[in-house]
């Protein structure tokens, strides 16, 4: 493979393709000023951004008149078609995971500042390629532009003294030893002022514009961010320079264990380093924030607590689902679905069909929660929900009856929490709201109507971003 880097700006750049797959590849190609035309059948609405052109219909050769570049990121057999086209307009194919479609391959890419660092597999190992981009970037220094900065004026000036080549690199190195030494009397300030040891912030349940002020703060100043993988890792890189690895937990995956993320915590703070533990949605609430201060306790690290949004609350409430509601739950409970334990211990106490009880991490164990709770006398008609994705473009809800929560479909590879109650019914009511103007004056009548039985416990799924309802964001 021949690399090159490549000036898209102001560029045609075709994306065929309409997924989350394309959705991906957008930004990275709007960030390099591109104009983007996106071509699919079906278009995410992720991708319906400004300045993006839309052709909803199938892929057609004239697609590629006044194209420099294209992203296939579609079925096999439409990037097949995408390649026999770019062949004849002499345009480099970029096909996504699919190498035998493809004319170029993107590769695993570091950016600081105006420097960047690209590996390539040559298509065929892109997972690899990630693994060396994240030691590279762990790697660089993070002042890097500091470097870009003093080589170019050192260029311009061994430029115009004429300085031989052979002597320039040689020279280069002294000079960022020396950038290294001039800065040695600020480290002892540095070091002191990185003493505040490590943060254990909350990200909340997804949007990263859903972060506390103090939390985009700490990662901003960050010299080692520990994420989880339910975090949005795009916007940790984005707003950080320092370093920045994924220690997450996944259900039924290998992943980092707790002692590990407890040492690497420990020994980046004795190093003088500011250390964030980000965690999704809030870290006391089954986000190990506990274990892990005890931990920096018996260390002798100190630790501070950055709160963030629970899921537990998040995630009904963007779905339209209030977790307590006057008249009908003046509490909630709040337990894990995935400790392996029975929820007798749990329930025992709970009068059924009381309150309103959220399940987290109970989305692939549904079936057997539900039986425990039938067994526990809650009525089989009880209305439940699914939600998965919150606050992120993978959202979905699911609504129905307890007895047929397990019967539901969420897709595969997304965190969401359970809802059983009857506050799930006020999700149908402000849909019906909204559907009815004006929905604001008609939402409270609807809602007592609906838990007085009027709305029924129909299930309710949406099979398409147009169907879903989106609440607190108009």
């Amino acid at each position: 493979m021949y690399p090159a880097f490549l000036r898209l700006k102001d560029r045609k750049v075709v994306l065929v393709g309409g997924g989350r797959v394309a959705a991906a590849k957008l930004q990275p190609l709007l960030h390099e000023g591109a104009r983007v035309t996106v071509v699919a059948p079906e278009i995410r609405p992720e991708l319906e951004v400004d300045g993006v052109e839309l052709q909803r219909r199938l892929f057609d050769e004239r697609d590629l008149d006044g194209a420099w570049y294209v992203v296939a990121a579609a079925p096999r057999e439409v990037n097949r078609q995408v390649l026999d086209a770019a062949e004849r307009h002499r345009i480099f194919v970029n096909a996504v995971d699919d190498p035998a479609n493809a004319t170029a391959y993107a590769g695993g890419v570091v950016r600081r500042s105006s420097v960047t660092v690209a590996i390539s597999t040559d298509g065929r190992a892109p997972a690899l390629a990630g693994l060396l981009r994240e030691a590279l970037d762990a790697w660089l220094p993070v002042d890097l532009d500091a470097w870009l900065a003093t080589a170019d004026e050192l260029r311009r000036e061994w430029k115009r003294d004429g300085v031989p080549m052979e002597e320039r690199r040689p020279a280069l190195l002294e000079a960022l030893n020396q950038l290294y030494e001039s800065r040695a009397s600020n480290s002892q300030a540095s070091n002191s002022r990185s003493q505040t040891g490590v943060s254990l912030v909350g990200a909340g349940p997804g949007d990263p514009e859903l972060w506390t002020v103090r939390a985009r703060q700490r990662v901003e100043t960050a010299d080692l961010v520990l994420y989880d993988a339910l975090v949005d890792a795009v916007a940790v890189r984005a707003i950080t320079r320092g370093q920045c690895f994924c220690v997450g937990k996944r259900a039924g995956r290998a992943s980092v264990k707790q002692d590990t993320i407890n040492r690497l915590m420990i020994r980046a703070a004795r190093q003088g380093k500011r250390v964030v533990r980000l965690k999704g949605g809030d870290p006391f609430v089954f986000g190990r924030g506990a274990e892990e201060a005890l931990a920096l306790t018996a260390a002798g690290i100190p630790f501070e607590i950055v709160p963030g949004v629970t899921a537990a609350v998040a995630a009904p409430e963007l779905a339209g689902i209030p977790v307590t509601h006057r008249g009908v739950a003046s509490g909630f409970l709040v337990i894990a679905g995935q400790t392996g334990e029975p929820l007798d211990a749990m329930l025992d106490p709970v009068r059924p069909n009381s309150l309103t009880l959220v399940v987290m991490m109970g989305v692939a164990g549904r079936d057997e929660i539900a039986a425990q709770l039938l067994a526990h006398h809650w009525s089989a008609e009880t209305p439940a929900a699914i939600v998965c994705g919150v606050s992120t473009c993978d959202e979905w809800t699911w609504t129905g009856r307890l007895a047929a929560i397990a019967s539901a479909e969420p897709p595969a590879g997304i965190a969401g929490v359970l809802v059983v109650g009857e506050v799930v019914r006020i999700r149908e009511a402000l849909a019906q709201a909204q559907a009815e103007p004006p929905a604001l004056a008609r939402a409270a009548s609807l809602a007592e109507a609906c838990l007085a039985g009027g709305c029924g416990g129909g299930e309710l799924q949406a099979k398409a971003e147009g169907d879903r309802v989106k609440y607190g964001r108009s």
